[in-house]
């Protein structure tokens, strides 16, 4: 069985992140053949046009992990109705300068928890527009709105709902079948090829 490499965002900075417990779930639960590897967003300066031709090591190093994963999983909260700041500010950097966007052609996944009922429902929606853009390959369905309770999730990835870990395994089951769709038409291409 092929091993895919999966570089995942947690779209939020907090200590106490639910979606950082979400990730942990999602990996506990993911089916065979799935390698993850978090890429991490949290000190990299806000995002200028001024930094492109001299790119600072710490937005350098975020592209390089986006080229050596071969899938993107972005596991984000919601703010104020959309996404966060600092994983905007993320996908910015990896997308940019003009030409060198480390995103096209990526296969990509989005999901999100809040203790809300809506489930990032909106902020999802705004991190897909913008993934859009990227021409990162989305998968579509099946959507997923978590509703965060610590019932369901007590910590340490466990999953104490039988129905929701079963949503969740079906989800990263269909992430890798989506990520062996999209790699069959479109390879990445290795590392030599490419260029920041």
């Amino acid at each position: 069985m092929t091993t895919y490499r999966v570089g995942y965002f947690v779209g939020s900075l907090s200590s106490t992140s639910v979606n950082r417990e979400l990730a942990r779930a999602l990996i506990a639960v993911a089916p065979d053949g799935l390698e993850f590897t978090e890429i991490p967003i949290g000190n990299l300066p806000l995002y200028s046009p001024d930094y492109d031709a001299n790119y600072p090591a710490e937005a350098t190093a975020l592209k390089d992990a986006i080229h050596r994963s071969q899938a993107v999983l972005f596991v984000t909260p919601e703010y104020n109705r959309s996404l966060p700041g600092a994983l905007k500010n993320a996908i910015d950097w990896a997308s940019r300068p003009w030409g060198q966007n480390a995103f096209d052609h990526i296969p990509a996944a989005v999901i999100g928890a809040s203790i809300g009922q809506i489930g990032t429902a909106l902020a999802q929606q705004s991190l897909r527009a913008v993934l859009s853009f990227c021409n990162a390959r989305q998968m579509t369905t099946p959507e997923a709105y978590i509703h965060y309770t610590p019932e369901v999730f007590p910590g340490d990835g466990v999953v104490a709902d039988e129905s929701t870990k079963a949503f969740l395994s079906t989800f990263m089951a269909e992430f890798r079948d989506h990520i062996t769709r999209v790699l069959t038409v479109l390879p990445r291409q290795s590392d030599a090829a490419r260029t920041r």
